[in-house]
């Protein structure tokens, strides 16, 4: 089976109990094709970097999971009927890193500056 990353951007206006269901939804789609899902991490409201169908910011969703390229079809045929989304991306990886949290707020000031000073060289 081969190893893949999926995020999904929902629209700015999606309430918590929608952004469950997408997440649910595309769960059992990944399951249904006998996919596991390796982890799921709902990485919150982010500011884009341009303007997409009128929405200055997105709801990103992103699944950590296992199965065949047959789910991939599934997965990008739902998504593209479904009007609560923006947009989506797959990619396939050689493997997981499942200890880094890019998106967590619980970031240290440290990591803040660091972060900071190695962009702007």
């Amino acid at each position: 089976m081969n190893l893949y990353e999926h995020t999904i951007v929902a629209r700015q206006d999606v309430s918590p109990s929608q952004i469950k269901q997408l997440t649910e939804k595309y769960t059992k789609i990944v399951e249904k094709n006998y996919g596991k899902i390796i982890q799921t991490q709902n990485w919150g409201l982010i500011n884009l970097s341009y303007i997409i169908k009128k929405n200055k910011k997105g709801n990103y969703i992103h699944f950590k999971f296992e199965g065949t390229a047959k789910i991939i079809n599934d997965l990008e045929k739902n998504e593209s009927m479904d009007k609560n989304l923006l947009r989506y991306l797959t990619v396939k990886v050689k493997k997981f890193d499942l200890e880094t949290n890019y998106f967590s707020k619980k970031e240290n000031d440290d990591k803040k500056n660091v972060m900071k000073v190695e962009g702007n060289l």
